[in-house]
C-alpha cells in the first residue's frame, strides 16, 4: 500500500490544526446537541463542527479534486476515486466528561480501500499514523514504530469495545461469547482502543454500528502495525458496520468463529 512521508506530514498538520480548534473546549461546560441516532444519546458540540470545518479547508486546499466524507457535514464529490473521511471527535461522550479517550480521525480511501490514516489525541499530544505498510506514533519530535504483539491466544488476550449498548439484538450475546474467553475486557476507549492494539497494548477490538469515518482511518494504522481488520462476516471493514480488529490472523479467526456470522460457501 504505502503512502510516503508527504501524507503523514499533511495528516500531522491536520492533527495540529484540529487540536488548536478542539482543546479550548475540552474540560469546559461546552453545550452539546443531541443528534439522537438509533434512539440513543448522540452528542455533537461546536468543537466537533468547527474542527471538521478546519480539516475540510486544509484538504480542499491540498487536494481540490478529492472527495470528502465527514460525520458532521456529509459528502463532497462522493464519486471521486480518492475520498478523505473525517471524524472530528471520535468519542464525543468521553470529550464531554473530561476523559481524554477521544481522538480526531482522518483517513483517505483510494478506490474503496483505506490507504492512509491518522488518529490524534491533542490533550496528550499523541498522533498515530499508518499507511498499511508502516505505522508510527508521534509526540512532538519523538517518533517510534507501532507494532502489534504476536504472542497472545484468545484466552490470554485483552479485548476492548466502546460500550455494550452498541450491540443490538443477538449481537450482544455474540460479543459475550468472545468476551467470556478473553483474559481481560475493557470498555470506553472508542478510537483509542484501536491505536492501543497497533501499539501492542490491546489484542482484540470487537464493535458494531460503526460508520466509514469511525473505522477507515484506523485500518491503515492497524495494518501498518501488522494487525488485521474485518467485518463479523469476514469481509472488508472499510464501510463500517460490525467490525473486528485483531493483532493476528489467529485471533481474528478465533473471534469470527465465536461471533458466527460468516455465510457458508
Amino acid at each position: 500500500m504505502g503512502s510516503g512521508a508527504a501524507d503523514f506530514d499533511l495528516l500531522a498538520e491536520i492533527a495540529a490544526e484540529a487540536g488548536q480548534v478542539v482543546l479550548p473546549h475540552f474540560r469546559t461546560s461546552v453545550a452539546a446537541d443531541d443528534k439522537g441516532s438509533r434512539g440513543q444519546y448522540d452528542p455533537v458540540t461546536v468543537a466537533d463542527r468547527t474542527a471538521e470545518e478546519a480539516i475540510r479547508a486544509i484538504l480542499r486546499s491540498a487536494y481540490p479534486r478529492d472527495g470528502i466524507i465527514g460525520e458532521e457535514f456529509g459528502t463532497e464529490r462522493g464519486t471521486a476515486d480518492r475520498i478523505w473521511v473525517i471524524d472530528p471527535i471520535d468519542g464525543t461522550r468521553s470529550f464531554l466528561t473530561g476523559i481524554p479517550l477521544w481522538g480526531t480521525l482522518v483517513g483517505r480511501v483510494d478506490g474503496g480501500r483505506p490507504a492512509v490514516g491518522m488518529m490524534s489525541q491533542p490533550y496528550m499530544g499523541e498522533v498515530f499514523l499508518g499507511d498499511g505498510d508502516h505505522a508510527e506514533w508521534r509526540r512532538g519530535t519523538a517518533r517510534s514504530a507501532l507494532k502489534v504483539r504476536q504472542d497472545r491466544s484468545l484466552q490470554e488476550a485483552t479485548l476492548m469495545t466502546t460500550a455494550p449498548a452498541m450491540f443490538e439484538g443477538d449481537d450482544l450475546a455474540r460479543f459475550g461469547r468472545v468476551a467470556e474467553k478473553a483474559r481481560l475486557v475493557r470498555y470506553g476507549a472508542d478510537c483509542y482502543a484501536y491505536c492501543m492494539l497497533a501499539a501492542g497494548q490491546v489484542d482484540l477490538v470487537v464493535e458494531a454500528s460503526l460508520e466509514i469515518y469511525d473505522i477507515a482511518p484506523l485500518i491503515p494504522i492497524i495494518e501498518g502495525a501488522g494487525g488485521v481488520v474485518a467485518t463479523w462476516e469476514g469481509g472488508p471493514a472499510t464501510k463500517g458496520g460490525r467490525v473486528v480488529a485483531a493483532a493476528t490472523e489467529r485471533l481474528l479467526e478465533a473471534a469470527l468463529t465465536l461471533l458466527d456470522c460468516r455465510v457458508p460457501d
